[in-house]
């Protein structure tokens, strides 16, 4: 899947209109952080939910997290062929963090 084609999937899957690409690897960076932040969330919930909500938000759970995956491979991926600053297991370069 495209750097593109991924971006618009996890921005139609957060429900993101009016987001706007500013670089590739910012904007994955980005979609990332709150994937996670969803992730957080959604561990959240599940601890209050009830059997027929857990199995929802498992679902949805899973494929926020192979989304995830997704990101982080291909920024990776990015950041490989630069040949520029190595990322942690977050997907995040040192630099980053400090913003």
């Amino acid at each position: 899947m495209g750097i593109k084609k991924f971006i618009k999937k996890v921005q139609s899957t957060l429900g993101l209109d009016d987001y706007e690409t500013e670089g590739k690897k910012k904007s994955l960076k980005d979609l990332i952080k709150k994937l996670n932040a969803r992730k957080k969330r959604l561990n959240k919930l599940l601890e209050k939910a009830n059997t027929k909500e857990k199995k929802e938000l498992l679902e949805e759970l899973e494929i926020i997290t192979f989304q995830i995956k997704k990101g982080k491979k291909i920024l990776h991926d990015l950041y490989a062929n630069n040949n520029k600053k190595p990322l942690n297991k977050n997907g995040v370069t040192k630099n980053d963090r400090k913003q």
